[in-house]
Parts: C-alpha cells; sequence; structure tokens
C-alpha cells in the first residue's frame, strides 16, 4: 500500500523525536518514544510504527523517496521482514552503491579519496598500456590529474618513492562503438574505495547470486589486466601496492562466471585461462620467491621500510625500543627509518614479515606476526591446489583435454599430478594428527606452527582432506572456533601466549569475518556436514540481522562472534557502519555472505530467523 505524505516535513519530525543522539540513524540507543503515528494525507488513515527496526525502515524509506521526489512511501517495505530487507537491499541497492568505473563517469568517486596524498590526484598507467596512457592524458586537465606512466621495471626502490603519493592505478578500458569506459569492479566499502585482491572473489559470489553476471565477469577482466600489465593480481590497485600480490582465488572466479554463462564464451575462457596459468607460473612458482624448497608455497610481498597505508601508531611497540635505544621519539625514530635516513636490518627484516601478512589478507594476525614470510601457511597452498585441480577440471572439460599456452600443451593428466604431489606434502608438513588439525609450517625452523585458527579448515573446502581427516577436525579442532555468532578467527586458546597489554588483532578471537564463514560452510558440505553447515549459516545471519534491525540497517566489515557485536575497535575500526539515515553499500563480503547464507539456509530457518529478529512485541 502507498502511504501519501508530505515526505520532508515527516522526515524532520521522525528525526527530532527518534534520532535523540543525533547521528542521523535510528537505533536501539536512541531514547525517542520508539512510536510514531503517520496519517496518509489522501485517505486520512493513521499508520503506527513502533519499534527501532521498523521506523529504521522508514527513515530510509523516506530518504528514497525524498531523493526520488516521490510524495509516497509503501508500506509493505517499512514491514518487510528483516532478513529478506536486507538481501533485498544488497541486490537493488548496496552492489550499485559499490561500483566504480576508471573512466571519465567515475573518476570523480575514485579520486576524492581519503588515501589521495597530494593536491593534485596521481594516476598511474603501466608501461605497457599507451592506450590508457592517451586516454588519461586526454582527462588530466578536467580532473587536476597527474598522469604518470609507470617504468617498464617496478623495483621496490621506485614503489618506495612513490609511497608519500598514494596514487591510483589504471584498471582495464573497453572501446564499445567509439566510446571508451572502465571495466567496472566493486569495492569492499567505506575507506576501501580500489579493486581489492580476494575481497573480489567473495564479492563475485554475492553477484552471481543475484544475476550481476556482466559485473562479475568484468571483475575477471579487470584482474586479467592486472596481471598482463602489472605481472601480478594487486593486493589493491593502488600505488604502494605494486610489490604485493593476495590470496589466489582466480581459477575459483574463473569457473565460476563461466558457469553462470547462459551462452559459454569460449574465446573468454580460454583467455583468462591462459591468464591464470601465467599468473600461477610467474608470480607463484617461481624458486626463491613465493615457493620454497619443500615444494609448498608462501606469502613474500617485497618492499622497502614502513607500509605507508597503516594508521598512525600501528608500529609504535615494534619501534618503541629502538627509539628508545637512540634516545628518540617513537615519531620522531619513525619518521627517520620511513625516510630511510636510519638503518636498521632487524626493522628491515621485521617488515618483510609485515608486508608479507598484508599480502596474505590476514592483516593483521598473531598467528603470522614476525613470521609470515618464513611460513608455508595451510590456506596458500590449498589455494594453490585448487588452482591444480580446477586448470585440470577446466582443460578436460572445456578444451578436449588439450589446452596450449605460452607454446606448452597442458593436459588434465598434468595438473591432476601438480595436485597430487602438493597435496602429498600438505599433508607431510601440514597435516597434525595430534591437534587433528592442520597447521601452518615454518619451512626454516622446520617446526609447525602451532596456532588453531579458522585457515585451517581451508583443506575441506578445496577437498584436500580424507574424510577421517575431515571428521577428526570436525569433531576436535572446530568446536574451538564455534562461538554465537559463527566461526571466530582463531580460538581463545591460540592467544594464550599473547599479553592482555598487547594490542588486539582483528584477524583473530574474538573477531569474525566473511571469508572464514564462507569457506568453511562450504567445507562442511563437501564432507557430509550439512546440518553443521546450517548451524553455522544461521548463527551468522541471525548476527547480522539483529544488528541491523537494532543499528538502522548496518553491515559491516566485520564482527565480534562472541559478543554478536558490529561494535569492534580492533586496529582499524569496522568499515561500513559510518553512514546517514541510510547504508548505500553495506560491505562487500558481508553483503555476499548475507546473500550466500539466504541461499544455503533451510525455508524453516529462513522462517526462524526472520521470526526472531523481528520486535518482541510482535
Amino acid at each position: 500500500m502507498k502511504i501519501i505524505l508530505h515526505i520532508d516535513e515527516i522526515l524532520k519530525l521522525l528525526l527530532a523525536q527518534e534520532d535523540t543522539d543525533f547521528d542521523k540513524k535510528i537505533t536501539k540507543d536512541d531514547s525517542g518514544s520508539k512510536k510514531f503515528i503517520l496519517i496518509d494525507e489522501k485517505t486520512k488513515q493513521n499508520f503506527a510504527i513502533e519499534g527501532t527496526y521498523f521506523l529504521s525502515n522508514l527513515l530510509q524509506e523516506l530518504i528514497l523517496a525524498q531523493e526520488s521526489n516521490q510524495d509516497f512511501i509503501e508500506t509493505e517495505k517499512i514491514f518487510e521482514l528483516p532478513a529478506n530487507r536486507i538481501s533485498r537491499m544488497i541486490k537493488d541497492y548496496f552492489w550499485n552503491g559499490l561500483t566504480r568505473t576508471l573512466d571519465e563517469s567515475g573518476l570523480q568517486k575514485l579520486l576524492i579519496d581519503s588515501k589521495s596524498k597530494t593536491e593534485k590526484s596521481i594516476i598511474y598507467v603501466p608501461f605497457t598500456d599507451d592506450f590508457a596512457l592517451n586516454y588519461y592524458q586526454k582527462l588530466a586537465s578536467k580532473f587536476n590529474l597527474k598522469v604518470v606512466q609507470l617504468p617498464k621495471e617496478i623495483t621496490p626502490q621506485y614503489v618506495s618513492s612513490i609511497n608519500d603519493e598514494g596514487g591510483i592505478l589504471v584498471l582495464g578500458l573497453q572501446n564499445k562503438d567509439g566510446k571508451i569506459s572502465g571495466l567496472p569492479f566493486v569495492v569492499p566499502g567505506g575507506r576501501f574505495n580500489e579493486m581489492y585482491g580476494w575481497d573480489s572473489y567473495f564479492e563475485n559470489i554475492g553477484l552471481l547470486i543475484d544475476g550481476k553476471l556482466d559485473l562479475a565477469k568484468s571483475m575477471v577482466d579487470n584482474f586479467c589486466y592486472q596481471i598482463t600489465h602489472y605481472g601480478k593480481i594487486l593486493n589493491a590497485n593502488r600505488s604502494y601496492y605494486l610489490t604485493r600480490t593476495q590470496p589466489p582465488f582466480f581459477s575459483s572466479m574463473i569457473r565460476e562466471v563461466f558457469e553462470a554463462m547462459p551462452n559459454k564464451d569460449f574465446d573468454w575462457l580460454q583467455k583468462t585461462l591462459s591468464i591464470a596459468i601465467k599468473e600461477y607460473e610467474t608470480v607463484w612458482m617461481e624458486t626463491g620467491k613465493r615457493l620454497t624448497e619443500n615444494g609448498l608455497n608462501r606469502y613474500f610481498a617485497q618492499g622497502i621500510g614502513l607500509p605507508p597505508e597503516t594508521e598512525a601508531g600501528h608500529y609504535d611497540d615494534i619501534l618503541k625500543p629502538f627509539a628508545e635505544a637512540e634516545k628518540m621519539s617513537i615519531s620522531e625514530y619513525e619518521k627517520l627509518y620511513y625516510e630511510r635516513k636510519i638503518e636498521n636490518l632487524k626493522l628491515d627484516n621485521y617488515f618483510v614479515h609485515d608486508r608479507s601478512v598484508r599480502e596474505s589478507g590476514h592483516d593483521t594476525s598473531y598467528r603470522l606476526e614476525g613470521i609470515c614470510a618464513d611460513l608455508n601457511v595451510v590456506e596458500l597452498n590449498v589455494m594453490l591446489y585448487k588452482y591444480e585441480t580446477d586448470f585440470a577440471e577446466m582443460i578436460s572439460n572445456y578444451f578436449d583435454d588439450s589446452f596450449e599456452y605460452n607454446s606448452k600443451i597442458y593436459t588434465q593428466k598434468y595438473w591432476i599430478e601438480k595436485s597430487e604431489n602438493r597435496k602429498i606434502i600438505i599433508n607431510k608438513f601440514l597435516w597434525n594428527e595430534e591437534e587433528s588439525c592442520f597447521c601452518d609450517y615454518n619451512f626454516k625452523t622446520q617446526k609447525q606452527n602451532i596456532f588453531l585458527s579458522a585457515t585451517s579448515f581451508f583443506p575441506l573446502w578445496a577437498k584436500i582432506a580424507t574424510q577421517e581427516q575431515a571428521d577428526k577436525m570436525v569433531t576436535n579442532s572446530l568446536p574451538k572456533l564455534i562461538f554465537s555468532g559463527g566461526i571466530a578467527g582463531c580460538s581463545k586458546k591460540a592467544l594464550k601466549n599473547i599479553d592482555s597489554s598487547q594490542m588486539q588483532r582483528q584477524w583473530d578471537y574474538p573477531f569474525g569475518w566473511p571469508p572464514h564463514q564462507i569457506i568453511i560452510w562450504q567445507g562442511l558440505i563437501n564432507y557430509g556436514y550439512d546440518n553443521l553447515a546450517q548451524e553455522l549459516i544461521y548463527k551468522w545471519l541471525f548476527m547480522i540481522t539483529k544488528n541491523a534491525c537494532d543499528y538502522n540497517g548496518t553491515i559491516p566489515e566485520k564482527y565480534d562472534v562472541v559478543a554478536c557485536s558490529h561494535n569492534v575497535f580492533a586496529e582499524y575500526g569496522n568499515q561500513g557502519t559510518h553512514f546517514e539515515y541510510i547504508t548505500r553499500e553495506g560491505f562487500g563480503w558481508m553483503n555476499a555472505s548475507f546473500q550466500l547464507g539466504m541461499r544455503l539456509l533451510s525455508d524453516d530457518l529462513k522462517v526462524e530467523l526472520n521470526r526472531l529478529t523481528l520486535p518482541s512485541h510482535l
């Protein structure tokens, strides 16, 4: 039913009555009457809106009506069931709010950014893309833009020299009927206003569920551009990420997009598969870099000095003893070290590990602190196993078991042998029978790093574990990670040697993240633990839905799964929580986890989810 209203007037009255903390939201923390009467201007019929959830829905619908110059709102959207509303908002609004293009129509959204450090915005173009260089040079004056062509060889020294500029790295352009436009991509949200590495895989899961195939395909095409022109899938398309890659999910992205195509584009698959093989061989399998002597892989990000993207004070604990030894303040020592006016080999070594942590996506966690580049981590080797099995299946299924790349013929047998060999080595070095789990392996000390993490369960996602191993993990290890809101980043016991005065790391207990939930749900389903998967999906969706009901539709980056709260203050805070009136985008992989959860959750549990998150008086 449509209610005819004076939208601006009602909006002012509603905020004056219910937004008692003046944050332009209606949440459970406001102390208003929690009841508002609407009168239809046409029928004079009264409608009572009661409770935080419905009042915040009213606020959101009034804002949307105001922006559309409408004089009505629809009652069914005010009284929409909570989980259904979140899912609809993600599909209809949030993905659009997160979509960007690096072209004339979309540059403004990307250039006005908190990470831009110079008066004139800078955009970097690969040495190998003259077409893009010409395009952006033509736009330079319009956007007060400095266009820089990157050198042919990008060294850590060069990247260090541009650290203070914070420029954007270009992505793919397309020319359709003489009109040049950027290949669209999805950003995570909040202050993360770039195309990020592993975020993009999980975002793609949500995009495909919501029928946004073209956008999901464009995400893959942008990764192809990055590998072709930057030599790797970037941590993100920002200048200081040029020496870092990210967790490799590219083969999964390609398969899932191709399988969603109603009309299979085999030329596209051939191109993307070739580029994925190139990434596998040049980024991950070159000896002495990310491939170690035992045949397993590691994260190994190059770079010099402090990573420039961290917030002030992040490294105070690390720098303090060195500053005190030189009788300097921490800030003074940090400045001189950052400018390379002080040499410190111990710090240089620490920051190799620190950059590698950031390349891993788990920035930061005590699991990886100070040792990341020395670890064959479970999840990375599982993801590369998935590459190998994906390559085998795609070549067998779609290319008649013969795929040519770089003058070499690849067959299913070639990749199966690769994957089987990796599985043997994973079991040799990473499986721990006593712990009933897979553990990271320190190839320098030749010992396992015993630290129960959500990443320990990635082998179930890629089907590496035997059924016996999976049973032991689910029985003995997984319960230590399960809390009221789902899976925590690590067990509480894993942090037993961490002093309470030390900074909380956001990828550790008690925080929970969408990638871990998604991977573990699928892993459990792979091994016949459907009921447990349903339980974990429900816990996660209940936490998201309840917080959204209580906090004006908030869909954030991460949660405290022990407290079931989005009020997370570790390290970088919580993105996706800062908005006025209505969230425009949620947060990329949180959106995706919700949509996947809703797809997987049984109908009876969806009914229960909506029933239990509605205001108690209804």
